[in-house]
């Protein structure tokens, strides 16, 4: 019997208020923060933090949230689970998610920590440095794991990110078991090389005890998976893993590796690069929206890259123009 299931794509992650402002690397310097990539911090580091950025423009994100609305924005079919708190940026949150057309049914936390804020610092190189207090998404766990959700997608979308609140490998492995049970893949995103550092064998056992279907992961991510500095070295590790992998190179576009065999897909032109906040997501967003519709590895490599395009053009990690349009314009 052929599935037909209401949504493209199910993400989990962590529901995060993005606070996004430029910064020189100065500044990076004198507060301690390592460039390039995410660090957890407490809640008063993150008040401390936010009183010396600059003005900053204010968006719920999340990294597999990020990935939701940009699916939506594609025209998909995108549900999200993640926690917040009944707080103000908990509701603004829901409301921002819910404005675009992602499903989000998870109930707010009572009690507890208030809705995780991410402080984003955008360097003049486009690059962005994010420090995470993760707030209620810590509380998520395998009672927020939907599994009638689960089963009514193509691909469940699990975020690296959420590998670091205890109770939420539980709910990662819970909604993987749902996935499979119910004839759905699972993808998860590697998120961030020093996200690796910290949980690379456990990141290993996912692949290769068929926890998950498909990797999303950047070069750096690549790298530190297999502790080597050569590419080649890490893409024929991948191979080895037998299964797909889509792995971003920024402005040298993406290679799909598919049980072995790989395929080379060029970027997406751009007039400007403005901030990179966001490109992961909105790749995965493309390539998860064509592996839905059935396109072709090239393809969904393709999308990726023109969402990812749209995204590193302006501040903010969602898209600021429809991707469902751009991509009807596209020869793609």
């Amino acid at each position: 019997m052929t599935r037909s299931p209401k949504f493209d794509v199910v993400g989990i992650g962590n529901a995060i208020v993005d606070v996004i402002a430029r910064a020189e690397d100065d500044f990076l310097v004198a507060n301690g923060i390592r460039k390039g990539g995410m660090t957890l911090i407490d809640e008063q580091a993150a008040a401390r933090l936010y009183q010396s950025m600059g003005s900053a423009t204010v968006a719920s994100g999340g990294s597999a949230a990020n990935t939701m609305v940009g699916l939506a924005s594609l025209g998909g079919r995108a549900a999200f689970i993640g926690k917040v708190r009944n707080d103000e940026p908990g509701s603004a949150f829901r409301h921002d998610i819910g404005a675009v057309g992602v499903h989000f049914p998870t109930p707010a936390a009572t009690s507890g920590a208030p809705t995780a804020r991410c402080l984003v610092l955008v360097t003049p190189d486009g690059e962005r440095t994010m420090s995470t207090y993760l707030g209620a998404c810590v509380e998520l766990g395998p009672l927020d794991i939907d599994a009638a959700l689960i089963a009514d997608a193509h691909i469940v979308y699990l975020e690296g990110y959420l590998w670091d609140p205890p109770q939420a490998k539980e709910a990662f492995r819970q909604a993987s078991q749902a996935a499979h049970a119910a004839g759905a893949r699972v993808a998860l995103t590697l998120s961030d090389s020093f996200c690796v550092d910290r949980y690379r064998d456990e990141f290993l056992e996912l692949i290769r005890t068929g926890v998950i279907d498909i990797v999303f992961a950047n070069e750096s991510e690549l790298h530190a998976l297999y502790q080597t500095s050569d590419f080649e070295t890490a893409v024929n590790a991948l191979r080895k893993e037998r299964l797909l992998s889509f792995v971003t190179r920024s402005a040298e576009g993406c290679l799909v590796v598919d049980h072995g065999a790989s395929i080379a897909v060029p970027s997406a032109p751009i007039e400007q690069l403005i901030d990179t906040t966001g490109a992961g997501d909105l790749f995965a967003a493309g390539a998860l929206f064509g592996l839905a519709r059935g396109k072709s590895l090239e393809q969904c490599a393709a999308i990726g890259a023109l969402a990812a395009a749209e995204v590193i053009q302006h501040i903010g990690a969602r898209p600021a123009r429809s991707l469902a349009d751009l991509l009807a314009q596209s020869a793609i």
